[in-house]
């Protein structure tokens, strides 16, 4: 009863402040809620942001430079090997580093100072694409080590997109956040367009090694822009988070949070499917026109043309139709499968570029939908852990998608391997659909300071730390407090915690004990600093069913080790 009447004042007041802020003529009410919307959600409101505006450039010059490097590298390797698998193969090498290493990049993207994260991973881009000018103008290029190479690129783009990801919500109000990935996704696509008409002006020109000269530059580039960019890292007063206990947290909240790990299964049924497309298309190229560079830098421009109109439409779309994230991840898959079997079936170019187009629009909708809804399902803290494993499911179901498309392709024929995956984008996304159904609640991860970090009385000493709170409860309750201790558990875990176990005493059915283990006393603390608005709500809707005089006791031990 304290509590609840402390959080009626707590109300009041706040309404009065509210009351008292919009009567004064110095400090004028917000603008009606339908204007912000409008402004907000504008397909070019984030570029507003000087910050945000600095990391679009980047984002799009370093991904003008991956698109140049696999248009080359693919190009290349037609020209060394044949084989539909061996092609394939060079997309696998640009994506399995990026499952591989993505958890680990992640982890230290949260720990580090990102600014300075993200300028090692363009020098790196700059140095894998002067190796890659040397093999070529030395003349010891051959598949593997091209394969290599790609590989090694893609250990750049594995450390790049956790910190990146994590970066944009920091320079973005939470509203914006729909606008500004769509954004990101314009980057994405006009480098789709921008990066194959380079590469292919190049090649056709003066030769594969200009473009990774041209690669290295603009890398260095970005990260002269890095440099001169001015943002504060925050160190934690607790120190840095051990890698390998930042890994294990990050693992652990997505275990526990139902929202990403349904975002990720969808995630991994749509880019196995859509990456066959992309895998299989200089292979498409080489089947019109006599198979000229020109025929496959026209197909992909075509599709990031289409994904360029669908990021420019999506705000608008989201608004007019109301449309949930699940909805527009299905809608999307539908189309680019439709898509994909009409550039199987075809046997014209006129043809081919318009279902490119639809291609790259479908792709958008789909991917931009799926990169909103794990965004949104992640707190600052760990963003960068949760994106990295996002980035995980996204390529290696690619990686995994290209050799699988591939090879059927070896076996059969491209046609039928491109007919095989368009039926089987929109079976598959619709299942998932069917399956997963709508999360449409999501939670508050907005940092709250309520709950004070304890201080130990005695001297803190190493090693795994319990925490036991003792709960009083009508035992006719006991199966719905239960319910909600699943979702305490849930949201213990999702903090960091080892363990977390519920009590119920033997001999008295009203005496509850929730216990939780900690690696340490710092991480312990740690977790104070990580509670949200959600968490605090469940601690309320916890001690609702608390019929002591008292709140809950909480108990605090040190686990001697073994």
């Amino acid at each position: 009863m304290r509590a609840l009447r402390s959080r009626r004042q707590q109300t009041f007041h706040e309404e009065q402040e509210t009351v008292t802020r919009n009567a004064d003529p110095h400090n004028p009410p917000p603008r009606p809620a339908a204007a912000a919307d409008k402004a907000s959600l504008s397909a070019l409101a984030p570029l507003a942001n000087p910050a945000y505006r600095k990391l679009w450039v980047i984002w799009l010059t370093a991904n003008i430079c991956m698109w140049m490097n696999d248009v080359a590298a693919a190009w290349m390797m037609t020209s060394l090997q044949t084989s539909p698998l061996w092609v394939a193969l060079v997309q696998t090498a640009s994506t399995l580093p990026m499952f591989l290493l993505g958890l680990p990049s992640g982890a230290m993207a949260d720990i580090l100072d990102r600014r300075r994260y993200f300028i090692v991973t363009q020098c790196w881009v700059a140095a894998v694409a002067l190796l890659l000018c040397l093999a070529v103008l030395s003349g010891v290029l051959t598949p593997a080590l091209l394969l290599v190479l790609t590989a090694a690129n893609g250990i750049g783009l594995a450390m790049r997109f956790p910190v990146f990801a994590a970066l944009v919500p920091e320079l973005v109000p939470r509203a914006q956040l729909p606008v500004a990935i769509a954004l990101n996704g314009v980057a994405m696509n006009s480098s789709r367009i921008a990066g194959p008409l380079i590469a292919g002006a190049l090649i056709a020109s003066v030769g594969n090694v200009w473009v990774f000269v041209l690669n290295a530059l603009l890398s260095i580039w970005s990260a002269v822009l890095l440099v001169r960019w001015r943002r504060e890292h925050v160190q934690s007063e607790l120190g840095r988070e051990r890698l390998r206990s930042a890994i294990r947290v990050g693992i652990q909240f997505v275990r526990q949070s139902e929202r990403v790990k349904l975002t990720l299964v969808r995630t991994v049924v749509f880019y196995f499917h859509s990456i066959s497309i992309l895998a299989l298309l200089p292979l498409v190229a080489r089947g019109y026109g006599g198979g000229a560079a020109h025929i496959f830098t026209l197909l992909l421009a075509s599709m990031g043309a289409g994904s360029l109109i669908g990021a420019l439409i999506l705000p608008r779309l989201r608004v007019r139709l109301s449309l949930t994230n699940e909805w527009l991840v299905l809608s999307g898959a539908l189309l680019l499968g439709a898509s994909i079997a009409a550039v199987a079936a075809g046997s014209s170019l006129w043809l081919a570029v318009p279902a490119m187009f639809l291609a790259g629009m479908g792709w958008l909708i789909a991917a931009n939908a799926l990169t909103v809804s794990v965004q949104l399902a992640l707190p600052d803290w760990v963003r960068a852990r949760g994106m990295s494993i996002f980035q995980m499911a996204m390529m290696g179901a690619s990686a995994v998608g290209a050799v699988a498309w591939g090879q059927l392709a070896t076996s059969t024929s491209v046609q039928a391997s491109l007919l095989a995956a368009g039926a089987s984008t929109a079976v598959a996304t619709l299942v998932a659909h069917w399956l997963g159904g709508e999360r449409s609640i999501e939670e508050d991860f907005t940092p709250s300071k309520e709950l004070q970090a304890p201080v130990a009385a005695a001297p803190v000493r190493p090693g795994r730390l319990q925490i036991s709170i003792e709960f009083r409860i009508d035992p006719e309750r006991s199966e719905e407090f239960r319910a909600v201790m699943q979702e305490s558990r849930r949201s213990r875990l999702r903090q960091g915690a080892l363990r977390w176990e519920l009590m119920h005493d033997a001999t008295d059915p009203g005496r509850f004990i929730e216990c939780i283990v900690d690696e340490s006393w710092t991480e312990h603390l740690r977790r104070f600093d990580r509670v949200s608005r959600a968490d605090v709500a469940l601690r309320d809707r916890k001690r609702a069913f608390h019929i002591g005089p008292e709140l809950p006791q909480v108990t605090r031990y040190f686990i001697d080790p073994d």
